[in-house]
């Protein structure tokens, strides 16, 4: 075994990681290097090298998720057929056979693009006017925006992934029964997703639970659009195979799907098809990433605890305010809408159709919004009582590690620790389960506290034990085993080496540990990553009032109206294509005008 180790060290292993299908996206090819550092923790005790016996599993289902090397979580979108398009010009109703994959739950956030900047890996991303500061603590649960393409499939491939194809993205939008927008086929609303202004900029990325599509994913929706993997054609799916479609050979344009914080309802639809310059950046548009065939990483060295939202409450004991709108009226060509609300209440305008002025007469308090000239138009207003708050109190909450880690309460860090897979007189430890290999009985990692696998794996109901979705049971996670180790693991991501001696992925120097996930904050007093909520509208103590106002005077298209074919129309963002006028008008302009 000391022989092996000897061999092994200083090494570099090459694992390419081969997509299912003819014409797939570019395959990652990660380079893992094994080195004999300094040991982050206590070292480990050694055990037999034999390979133990197989564990029968059942298999990732519908909707299964895992937790990633980069902090997001992956969704298991199951094969099948789904029908594809919604019979618009470039997008004809076809049916699309899938293989099964894994998708982010959320698009990638600031915090997770920064931690493979500081590996090395990716390039930052463009400050774009309007758009949120990249390295500002506060927006780092915001997608990730100022990102061209090659950025955005340079980091795929660091976590051993690519951008989503058009039928990927759309099937895990629209689900199995093709719905209008992810949340079903009712109209978009100001509480589903992030558009039409309602919020004025980005949101945290899984801030509108309400919104998911079927499979559960956040922001399909709304927020930022998504890069895709396919180059456009307008013909594609007309031409396109009918199982597991990659996009045609070339083009011009990459493939933008989704919507953004400044999209208007009638362009929120799933199915709808856009697209951009390969190199082009924007304050509305990010990414998430499609990983295929996830492949057994390492284990980390070293997290940050954290304390499970599904422990903590927002405090919610508070009256609330009183908001109703008592008026509309027409003055100089501008629709004005007045509302009445509560002293001492706090007050904001969603989104840039509606300005509001606040005055205070006969005993009341009242607010007085301008809205847009030329249409009849329906904006919100939310009013909050300031004595509530939508944050968790933790204070009486323990942090806990991930099964497998052993916890510094000082710290908050959690180290990599595996055990013996022989159990004790006692049973395997708290985090572990007890599995039969052959005639053996053998302890294997299990859910934390918090009922989720540690990184990389998933719970296999059949097996009663976490799991990696490959099927590789012999890969030791949480079990002190390097033979085994070496021969399942593969390897780390770039920018982290493999330290042989402890099992496990440290940070090569100037990189970072992994810390906390999308919608947690690292909270000092706890010295754990904490449930962090960003209610994109409201919350606990808000309401929100919806503000009527009136056409007051006719609207002349400068900008739309003179763009007389469909696909020019529709490749500016600010325009729709009204098909039965075979017209080109702003977005702003309601479709009865």
């Amino acid at each position: 075994m000391t022989k092996a180790r000897n061999l092994i060290a200083g090494t570099f292993f090459i694992l390419v990681f081969i997509l299912s299908s003819c014409g797939s996206p570019t395959p990652e090819v990660i380079t893992v290097v094994v080195t004999a550092t300094s040991a982050p923790t206590e070292a480990a005790t050694a055990t037999s090298d034999a390979p133990p016996a197989p564990v029968t599993l059942g298999g990732p289902q519908n909707g299964e998720t895992i937790k990633w090397i980069d902090g997001s979580v992956l969704v298991y979108i199951p094969s099948g057929n789904f029908s594809m398009g919604d019979g618009g010009y470039d997008a004809p109703v076809h049916s699309i056979s899938l293989d099964g994959y894994w998708i982010q739950q959320t698009k990638v956030t600031n915090r997770m693009y920064d931690q493979c900047v500081k590996a090395g890996v990716c390039s930052a991303p463009t400050q774009e006017l309007g758009g949120p500061v990249f390295t500002n603590p506060e927006f780092a649960s915001h997608p990730v925006v100022g990102v061209n393409w090659d950025q955005s499939q340079a980091y795929c491939n660091w976590i051993q992934g690519n951008l989503p194809t058009e039928a990927q993205w759309e099937k895990a939008a629209r689900g199995a029964n093709g719905n209008t927008y992810p949340w079903g086929n009712a109209a978009p609303t100001c509480g589903l997703l992030n558009f039409a202004n309602c919020y004025g900029r980005t949101t945290h990325v899984d801030a509108y639970a309400d919104g998911k599509s079927p499979f559960g994913l956040y922001d399909m929706a709304g927020n930022v659009f998504e890069w895709i993997f396919d180059l456009y054609d307008a013909n594609y799916y007309s031409q396109s195979p009918a199982e597991n479609p990659t996009g045609p050979a070339s083009g011009k344009y990459r493939v933008v799907r989704g919507s953004s914080f400044e999209t208007d309802d009638v362009q929120i639809a799933s199915a709808i098809r856009r697209y951009n310059e390969q190199t082009d950046t924007g304050r509305d548009i990010g990414f998430r990433c499609v990983v295929p065939a996830p492949q057994p990483f390492a284990p980390y060295c070293q997290l940050t605890a954290h304390v499970p939202a599904s422990q903590v409450e927002a405090v919610n004991s508070c009256a609330l305010p009183e908001g109703v709108q008592v008026n509309q009226y027409c003055q100089q060509g501008d629709g004005f809408g007045v509302v009445q609300i509560s002293f001492g209440a706090t007050w904001e305008e969603r989104g840039t159709r509606i300005t509001c002025e606040e005055k205070i007469e006969g005993g009341l308090r009242t607010l007085t919004c301008r809205g847009p000239r030329s249409i009849e138009s329906t904006n919100e207003i939310v009013v909050c009582n300031p004595e509530c708050t939508n944050q968790p109190d933790v204070s009486s909450l323990n942090a806990f590690c991930d099964s497998g880690y052993t916890l510094d309460p000082a710290t908050g860090a959690c180290s990599y620790t595996p055990i013996l897979a022989q159990p004790t007189a006692g049973g395997c430890p708290i985090g572990y389960v007890t599995v039969m290999r052959g005639s053996q009985q053998s302890c294997a990692v299990g859910p934390a506290a918090d009922g989720s696998c540690p990184i990389g794996l998933y719970f296999d109901d059949l097996a009663g034990m976490c799991a990696p979705p490959n099927g590789e049971t012999n890969a030791p996670f949480g079990i002190d085993n390097a033979t085994l180790a070496s021969q399942t693991y593969a390897g780390c991501a770039a920018g982290y080496s493999y330290n042989e001696g402890f099992q496990c992925c440290q940070p090569a120097p100037g990189g970072v540990n992994p810390t906390c996930a999308s919608g947690f904050i690292f909270d000092q007093n706890s010295a754990a990553c904490v449930p962090v909520k960003e209610e994109a509208l409201g919350g606990t103590g808000c309401i929100t009032v919806r503000v009527n106002t009136v056409k007051c005077s006719e609207w002349v298209d400068k900008v739309c109206e003179p763009i007389p074919s469909e696909a020019r129309c529709i490749a500016n963002l600010n325009c729709r294509w009204i098909e039965n006028e075979d017209k080109c008008v702003l977005r702003s302009i309601p479709l009865n005008k």
